[in-house]
């Protein structure tokens, strides 16, 4: 205290279960090997003793925060509740989360497709969620969820796996799926369909964009083939996939494949290749420091 004034010193913590990821991309002003869980309640505890309070709306910064939270609340449902189509991103994951059993373990990879999912497509259990992360590393969902099935078929024999793709992710490792029908992992495997990387291109607009020229000089490198049938991969294993485009498709397909038990289900999407997203402030982990 000095002239009848309080000055409180306020220190960044990161806090984070792995002590490899302290100090990561920047150095944190405070480190804290900690589960969040205890570390909040540690910290609740601790701020109540000294008698400090947060008196949200009372000041500018959580006006803003609770203006900034409405407005992606407001952007989030109205995609989440557009049944028009080509279906959205929001669309699709609203409809996935409210038909997959509720103690699924999820696999998710891709880029609009792991950064939208993590907001909506959400685990009921702890450690239930393997994604690339920060990083954004691609091809390794489908090994994630072949290791997720083997320790399910060894503890946990009614639990779910359910591998959530994008089109470009699927692409480095989909053959995985030969493991999957040899070692009869009941894996969930949904591929949400934009024909690019980020964003892709509907047929004809492709079709115009590869008559410029040399294809190989006119199509972007982040486009990839439109309504590409991965579902058709199953046939190669005498079975069938599902090719959806529909919310009430989506939903048949995954209550058909919740029901197969000795082989994994393909569910391939073809959602809206212009289909859009809510703003991303932060990029992604670009530098690491490890």
């Amino acid at each position: 205290m000095h002239n009848n004034s309080i000055y409180v010193l306020i220190l960044l913590p990161q806090v984070d279960i792995c002590p490899e990821e302290l100090h990561n991309s920047i150095k944190s002003e405070v480190a804290i090997h900690s589960d969040i869980k205890p570390f909040v309640e540690a910290l609740t505890r601790k701020l109540a003793e000294k008698k400090i309070t947060l008196q949200p709306g009372k000041n500018s910064w959580w006006q803003a925060l609770q203006e900034k939270q409405k407005k992606n609340a407001e952007f989030v449902e109205a995609q989440a509740n557009d049944k028009t189509v080509p279906l959205n991103y929001y669309a699709v994951f609203k409809t996935v989360q409210a038909n997959i059993p509720k103690d699924s373990i999820i696999v998710s990879e891709g880029a609009n497709t792991m950064d939208i999912g993590r907001g909506i497509l959400l685990n009921n259990e702890p450690r239930h969620r393997l994604d690339a992360g920060t990083f954004g590393t691609m091809g390794v969902g489908p090994g994630f969820a072949i290791a997720a099935a083997m320790w399910c078929r060894d503890y946990a024999p009614n639990k779910r796996v359910v591998c959530v793709e994008g089109d470009s992710a699927f692409g480095f490792s989909g053959m995985e799926i030969e493991t999957m029908f040899r070692y009869k992992l009941p894996v969930i495997i949904i591929i949400v369909n934009n024909n690019g990387i980020y964003s892709g291109f509907d047929k004809d607009t492709m079709q115009e964009i590869q008559s410029y020229g040399d294809v190989a000089q006119s199509t972007p490198p982040t486009a990839l083939s439109t309504e590409v049938r991965y579902e058709k991969m199953m046939e190669m294993f005498g079975e069938t996939g599902h090719l959806c485009r529909t919310v009430e498709e989506i939903e048949a397909a995954i209550k058909k494949a919740v029901k197969v038990v000795d082989k994994p289900s393909i569910i391939n999407i073809l959602i809206n290749p212009q289909s859009n997203r809510k703003p991303q402030t932060f990029n992604w982990l670009t530098e690491s420091k490890l």
